[in-house]
């Protein structure tokens, strides 16, 4: 190995230890706005979202130091959406709503590049994969009619499927795949540590437990997210 050989490799390993010795971890949480899609073009309908929370730890662990970082995650997120049918004003009709709440550990993998616009603050855009694993969610029906209502609360059921198996035989048209993966878009500020963003989750996977085909591969997680946190 030649010696120009020798000082790049060890410039490049004392770059990469400088980086990493300015890595940080921090905590995050926020309001979601999540919806289903309805359609296979992935189109959703606003009037069916529903407000959520999601909660977690991040890293950030600089690739480019002060420009450039990978941002993984742990959250815990609901997602789902609402339907919503009659008038609850109107004694006469039969009014029903309809939620759907699952819950999910959420794995974000951002890559997120940084401008500097001042002294310790910085504005960022990301973008990144998630995978998700479903742990917890209510399906509930609220029906009124002649000023009588009734509300039916069950837990969401979930298939035994994983990203390499499609034959589970736990499969069900009343299940919910546990699996679940997709991408992120984010952006925000940072300010002396304290973190301000907003991120759209786009699902790839359908939802609904049982294999995927053209005809029936609707069924898909959107999520809007505004967040704060802080890097230590």
């Amino acid at each position: 190995m030649t010696k120009k050989k020798i000082i790049l490799s060890f410039a490049a390993l004392a770059i990469s230890f400088g980086a990493m010795s300015q890595a940080r971890v921090g905590v995050k949480g926020g309001w979601n706005l999540s919806s289903i899609s309805v359609s296979n073009d992935g189109s959703v309908d606003k009037d069916k979202s529903l407000s959520g929370f999601n909660i977690g730890v991040i890293a950030d662990l600089p690739l480019v130091p002060r420009i450039l970082s990978f941002q993984p995650g742990v959250f815990y997120t609901t997602k789902g959406s609402k339907l919503v049918s009659g008038d609850p004003n109107n004694s006469a009709s039969v009014y029903r709503k309809y939620t759907t709440t699952p819950s999910y550990i959420e794995i974000p993998l951002n890559f997120v590049g940084k401008i500097p616009i001042g002294e310790d603050t910085r504005l960022f855009a990301g973008i990144g994969p998630y995978i998700a694993f479903g742990v917890a969610g209510k399906n509930k029906v609220i029906s009124s009619l002649g000023g009588v209502t009734t509300t039916t609360e069950t837990n969401i059921k979930w298939d035994d499927d994983t990203p390499f198996n499609s034959g589970d035989a736990n499969q069900g048209f009343d299940k919910y795949k546990r699996f679940d993966y997709g991408g992120n878009l984010m952006a925000g500020a940072e300010i002396h540590g304290l973190i301000l963003s907003a991120q759209y989750g786009l699902g790839f996977a359908k939802i609904n437990s049982g294999s995927d085909n053209g005809s029936n591969d609707k069924n898909k997680n959107r999520t809007f997210s505004l967040s704060a946190g802080f890097l230590f």
